[in-house]
């Protein structure tokens, strides 16, 4: 019998640790390598005096079965182990006018909303929520990897999910700054540029629709206990199939021979050799220190000098000594206005998104609440801050 094909997976992050239940899943002896104490990488917790500060994963694409990736998280062992809560609403947005949008997680729910808040936009509703209703009656096709497909592949994907292909391509195309700000309802377009703002200024249009319909569908709902909790999950699973790792394990090269990786060597000197290699931590260090920059053309080089960095967030964390059961459960939190803008490290603000986690007891002791807060920051700032603690 064949002996085992080794791989060495570089990060105990979500993605190495899907890699190695699914090199377990396919035969290989798995070895991941992690620098920190602990998995997960940024999908990560910390415990305060009872609290659990909960640092991400406000929602999980596939937390239902009404979604395909639902299948991928049952393989990895997120469930049932973890359970989920699916909110009443993905975000609310509370205008200077009293007057608040209620970003509705049921598609019917939502429009009839939108339409008594602003039937001046009724033509703009139906494009929207036609949008929503098409990405909800199709699954994205996750079970080979577009690059793979061959021509058969490809002519019978267009044929079962036209309508998904042809909304996929619409709307990944138009930045959704843009498609709000064709609203004539102020709480309408402020609203949808506040979901924008979220995440990205030039977040696709796309990724609200597929946000809609999988709340839609409840296969977008939030996993209780915080992203640690999460992590552990797949590292258990990964440790049941019979994988390993190492944490305090950092790294100072990956080994290469003939043009192909073969190994890491570890800043203790350890080595670890295997048939393939697959790094799961950040693109840079993989591509620049660990692998000396030999290996970029100038696609990747452009990537990384010219594309625009994320922007940075500051986390304000609070536990609250009182609950708060009559606050509408929104896995994306509460969007109020402030009457007059504060200015925080030269960056304006006019608003401030708490989100209130309510619907997770578990992540502060019996009567209280945690609460967190991200807020947009301009790095440089705060990280002259660190220098002088006394400011």
């Amino acid at each position: 019998m064949p002996s085992e094909k080794s791989l060495v997976i570089i990060g105990a992050v979500m993605a190495g640790l899907s890699a190695g239940c699914y090199g377990r899943m396919n035969g290989y002896r798995v070895q991941v390598l992690e620098q920190d104490t602990r998995p997960g990488g940024l999908c990560t917790s910390w415990e305060r005096r009872g609290y659990t500060i909960h640092g991400n994963m406000a929602f999980l694409a596939g937390s239902g079965p009404g979604v395909t990736y639902h299948r991928i998280w049952q393989e990895l062992g997120v469930f049932p182990e973890i359970q989920v809560v699916d909110c009443e609403y993905m975000l609310i947005i509370e205008g200077l006018d009293g007057q608040t949008f209620y970003f509705h997680t049921d598609v019917e729910q939502l429009e009839r909303h939108m339409r008594e808040i602003a039937p001046e936009d009724g033509r703009l509703i139906d494009e929207f929520i036609r949008g929503v209703r098409v990405f909800a009656r199709y699954n994205l096709p996750i079970d080979q990897a577009p690059e793979l497909l061959g021509l058969r592949d490809k002519l019978k994907l267009l044929s079962s999910k036209f309508p998904l292909i042809r909304a996929m391509g619409k709307w990944q195309k138009i930045p959704l700054r843009n498609f709000a700000r064709r609203f004539q309802s102020p709480v309408l377009r402020e609203g949808l540029l506040a979901f924008g703002e979220i995440f990205s200024e030039d977040l696709p249009a796309v990724f609200l629709l597929l946000s809609a319909a999988w709340n839609h569908k409840k296969s977008f709902g939030y996993p209780v206990g915080g992203g640690l909790k999460f992590a552990r999950a797949i590292e258990r699973r990964f440790l049941e199939l019979g994988g390993g790792i190492q944490y305090r394990s950092p790294l100072t090269r990956i080994l290469v021979m003939d043009g192909r990786a073969v190994g890491v060597r570890l800043e203790d000197g350890r080595e670890f050799c295997a048939d393939d290699v697959i790094s799961a931590a950040d693109g840079r260090s993989t591509i620049f220190d660990w692998l000396d920059g030999k290996y970029v053309d100038a696609r990747i080089r452009a990537i990384y000098e010219t594309w625009t960095v994320s922007p940075c967030v500051i986390l304000v964390s609070l536990g609250v000594a009182r609950s708060f059961p009559n606050v509408p459960w929104s896995a994306a939190g509460t969007i109020y206005p402030l009457e007059q803008p504060v200015a925080i490290g030269g960056k304006e603000f006019r608003t401030l998104r708490p989100m209130i986690y309510n619907y997770d007891p578990t992540l502060a002791p019996p009567g209280k609440t945690f609460l967190r807060l991200l807020i947009p920051a301009a790095y440089d700032y705060w990280d002259a801050l660190r220098g002088t603690p006394d400011d």
